[in-house]
């Protein structure tokens, strides 16, 4: 593996970008299930939406023809991931790969949430 390019530039935090059909419907699961918290929201109807948790951001945005990719669009990292795979479970969810531990030091599942983005959900063992 090669060093990084030192250019003089410091990056910052990056968010993930998650498509989604219907607004309410995404504020709803992403403020009533997972307890993040609108901090932004643009536009009539709104079509971009910025919603924050502990040190988790996603930025919505209004795609009414959205298709789900088949990847891993967004990789979270919590605390007890087997806290989340049960919310994900009782709420319905589409569970795409169960939980368990990787050789890699960590704990994981990935989950669809309504809109068919797969989030990535990880724990440091």
């Amino acid at each position: 593996m090669t060093d990084p390019i030192d250019h003089g530039i410091r990056f910052g935090r990056i968010a993930a970008m998650l498509p989604v059909r219907d607004m309410d419907k995404a504020h709803d699961f992403y403020t009533r299930v997972l307890g993040f918290r609108k901090t932004f929201e643009n536009g009539v109807p709104v079509g971009f939406m910025i919603l924050k948790r502990d040190e988790a951001e996603l930025h919505l945005t209004l795609q009414k023809t959205h298709l789900a990719a088949p990847f891993n669009v967004a990789h979270l990292m919590v605390g007890d991931a087997e806290a989340l795979h049960a919310i994900c479970q009782r709420e319905g969810l589409r569970i795409i790969k169960g939980l368990r531990d990787q050789e890699y030091g960590l704990r994981s599942f990935v989950f669809a949430d309504p809109d068919g983005n797969r989030i990535d959900v990880g724990q440091r063992l």
